[in-house]
C-alpha cells in the first residue's frame, strides 16, 4: 500500500494546480481509462496521488503505471508515497519535455488532470504518432465542448477539427468546480479520446494537418477562397477550381467545413505531403 506522511507541500499557483478531491469524478477516471492487461499507464499531473491510487489498484495491483509529475516537492512525495508499491513509477519532470510512448515502451493509455493553462499543447503532445490506446483527461468544460463540437456550432475549431480527424471524442461527464481543492473559477469535465485505427490522416499528416488548420482559423472570418490562397499557398482561380472540385462554395467559412473536407483540402492543396513541407509551414 502507499505510504508517506500527511502532509502536503504548498500549492503553486504557478503551476495552475487544482487538485480534484471527488471520488466519484476520480473513479470514473479510472474506469474510463480501462487498460487492456498489456497496456502501461501514463498519468500527467500526478499531484498528490489520489488518481494514482486508483490506476495503481488497477488489475489487482498489477497494471504498470508511470506517473509524471512537474513539481518537485510533489514528486519527492509520491516516490516516498510509492516506494514499495513495485507497479508505479514516478517520473519527476515536463510532460512536454517526454516522449510519453518512449517511456512507455508499449502499448499505452494516458490519464491526467492536466493544468488548465497549457492543456491544447499537452494534448497535442500526446496525441502524436505513435498514439496511445486512449487518453481521459480532466479539462476545463470549454475545452472539452470544442473537442466534440460539430460543425457550425459556436465552439467548433481547430481544435475540434483536429481531434476528430484522428479519433473519437467523448464528454463523460461534467465537474463543477466544488470538486477540487482549491477550485478554479470554472467548471471542468472528463473527456475520453480515442484514437481510430483507420483515422481521417495518415501518420505522415498529423503535423501538417494541424498547422494547416490552425492556419485557416487564424482566418475564420475570411471567406475559404482567402484562406486556402493565403494558408494553402495557391493561386486564385486555382483555389476556386479546387473548392468547386470538392463540393466546398468558395464563400463559405472555416467553421462551416468538417474534417473530412478539411483533410481533403489540404491534400488537394498538397500541404501534407512531406515532413519538410510541415517544417517549412512551422517555421515560415
Amino acid at each position: 500500500m502507499p505510504r508517506g506522511s500527511r502532509a502536503n507541500p504548498p500549492v503553486l499557483k504557478r503551476l495552475g494546480q487544482h487538485f480534484l478531491m471527488d471520488q466519484v469524478v476520480l473513479e470514473a477516471i479510472a474506469n474510463a481509462v480501462d487498460p487492456a492487461p498489456a497496456d502501461v499507464v501514463v498519468e500527467i499531473g500526478a499531484g498528490r496521488g489520489a488518481l494514482t491510487d486508483l490506476l495503481s489498484r488497477l488489475a489487482n495491483g498489477t497494471q504498470p503505471v508511470i506517473a509524471i509529475e512537474l513539481d518537485r516537492a510533489l514528486a519527492a512525495k509520491l516516490i516516498e508515497r510509492y516506494v514499495d508499491v513495485p507497479n508505479v513509477t514516478v517520473v519527476e519532470s515536463d510532460v512536454l519535455e517526454l516522449d510519453v510512448a518512449h517511456i512507455a515502451k508499449s502499448s499505452f493509455v494516458v490519464a491526467g488532470n492536466v493544468p488548465y493553462y497549457i492543456t491544447t499543447p499537452i494534448l497535442f503532445h500526446v496525441l502524436r504518432p505513435p498514439f496511445p490506446r486512449r487518453a481521459v483527461f480532466l479539462v476545463q468544460r470549454e475545452v472539452a465542448d470544442r473537442m466534440v463540437a460539430a460543425p457550425g456550432s459556436k465552439t467548433y475549431g481547430a481544435l475540434s477539427v483536429t481531434i476528430q480527424a484522428m479519433s473519437d471524442a467523448e464528454i463523460i461527464r461534467y465537474v463543477p468546480a466544488t470538486a477540487f481543492k482549491p477550485p478554479p473559477k470554472v467548471e471542468s469535465a472528463v473527456v475520453r479520446i480515442t484514437p481510430r485505427e483507420s483515422g481521417l490522416i495518415e501518420t505522415r499528416e498529423v503535423d501538417p494537418f494541424r498547422v494547416f488548420v490552425q492556419g485557416a482559423f487564424g482566418m475564420r472570418r475570411k471567406q475559404m477562397v482567402n484562406v486556402l490562397r493565403a494558408v494553402g499557398r495557391v493561386a486564385p482561380a486555382e483555389a476556386v477550381t479546387i473548392l468547386q472540385g470538392l463540393g466546398i462554395d468558395p464563400m463559405a467559412r472555416p467553421e462551416t467545413l468538417s474534417p473530412v473536407q478539411f483533410v481533403a483540402l489540404m491534400r488537394a492543396a498538397g500541404r501534407g505531403d512531406t515532413d519538410a513541407q510541415m517544417h517549412d509551414d512551422v517555421h515560415r
